[in-house]
């Protein structure tokens, strides 16, 4: 089981072997390159037509089931319609910048898959400071969304850009403070590092992952709203409101650049979820020893997929927001109540040393306490400052 479950290293390692040892390092990076774009934009192709086909079934009506049996090749089909679709570009837009906005969210996309530990040894960069790292690539996509809205010579597409990039700053500060209680439990900032300090098994026999301490649950919850906001999920997706925005910041867009856009927004999503895995769920650890038969790779594969099902099941159930409770969600609720958590983390590591009988199950009480007071005043809070009706008024 060994071998299964460090076959893509061996194999890595026996190719890389196979060249000179001068030209080594760079055949290790163009393998470790491959692999990652081959995963996941098989992965692109498969969520496609999975979260048509999901929401079909949830919404009591056909997905696509048109092209090859039961509309496998769907994605094959729309790659092919991008490809050979005209591209228009406004005659007043900046075309250099036009160009390159949606390369500029696309490329530091694929960088920050760079530092997710997929399995055992299976990180392609283990930098100490990994984490960093993944945050600050992530914030490249503010600017292509900019680069897009600005450079389209549109309002639709200006007011889109100002939108996304609202939405983006106000949900990257919880999705960071969330994050923070993990590095001050694990005492690093190497995501392999992080994994490796949810090993092992708790009091009552729950992995010592970090979503089973009271911190960590709300820590996910946190994380998992500001990651669907970070990438444009519903009930955040904002940013392309038809309704009143057209497309917004991809107004001007069509053909391959919007096929980029597109591909951006899903390998966002993508990498998000694969940091909340590592954060919060143990990354490739398995749930008990007895089911580490399975190789590591497989198991992060598994959180990983049910977590894109969650987004999936939320995209079918909830309606969207407006901006205004878009923002007030982010810093009169998220931001505080991360905050909150920040403590609670620190009660639950001082109060470590407890040894008597009942100490985890009070411990659990005590943090759960110090986080339900906060969340109930502010959701209250939140829900009072609601703005009032609106007077309709018409003319005489």
């Amino acid at each position: 089981m060994n071998a299964l479950d460090q076959i893509f290293v061996s194999t890595s390692h026996w190719l890389t072997g196979l060249t000179p040892a001068s030209v080594q390092p760079l055949v290790s990076m163009a393998l470790a390159i491959a692999g990652l774009m081959a995963v996941f934009g098989t992965c692109f192709a498969v969520a496609t037509i999975c979260e048509r086909k999901i929401l079909g079934r949830m919404q009591n009506r056909f997905g696509p089931n048109r092209v090859g049996p039961f509309g496998l090749f769907q994605p094959l089909a729309d790659g092919v319609k991008m490809l050979i679709k005209e591209d228009i570009v406004p005659f007043s837009a900046d075309h250099a910048v036009h160009f390159l906005a949606p390369l500029a969210l696309t490329v530091p996309v694929w960088l920050a898959f760079a530092v997710l530990p997929f399995g055992r040894n299976m990180s392609a960069i283990d930098l100490d400071a990994g984490i960093l790292f993944f945050f600050a690539i992530g914030s490249a996509s503010e600017l292509a969304v900019f680069m897009a809205g600005w450079s389209s010579q549109n309002k639709y597409a200006l007011l889109g850009a100002m939108r996304a990039i609202a939405q983006m700053i106000s949900y990257e500060v919880p999705l960071v403070l969330a994050s923070i209680p993990v590095l001050m439990a694990a005492g690093s900032l190497s995501l392999p590092a992080i994994v490796q300090a949810q090993n092992g098994a708790v009091m009552g026999g729950l992995p010592r992952w970090n979503v089973f301490t009271p911190w960590g649950l709300a820590g996910f919850g946190l994380f998992m709203i500001a990651a669907a906001a970070e990438s444009n999920r519903c009930p955040f997706d904002l940013p392309e409101g038809e309704s009143e925005l057209i497309a917004g910041f991809l107004t001007e867009y069509s053909g391959f650049k919007y096929a980029l856009f597109f591909l951006g927004e899903y390998l966002g999503l993508f990498a998000v979820t694969g940091l909340a895995v590592t954060l919060f769920l143990g990354g490739w650890q398995a749930p008990a020893a007895a089911l580490e038969w399975l190789p590591s790779w497989c198991w992060f594969a598994v959180k990983f997929s049910a977590l894109i099902f969650l987004f999936i099941w939320v995209r079918a159930t909830l309606p969207r927001l407006r901006l205004d409770q878009l923002l007030n969600f982010a810093w009169k609720f998220l931001v505080p109540l991360a905050l909150v958590n920040l403590v609670v983390a620190v009660v639950w590591w001082q109060s470590g040393a407890w040894r008597f009988p009942g100490a985890l199950e009070l411990r659990w009480l005590f943090g759960a306490g110090l986080l339900a007071g906060p969340y109930l005043w502010l959701g209250r809070a939140l829900k009072g400052g609601k703005p009032a009706p609106h007077q309709y008024r018409y003319a005489e």
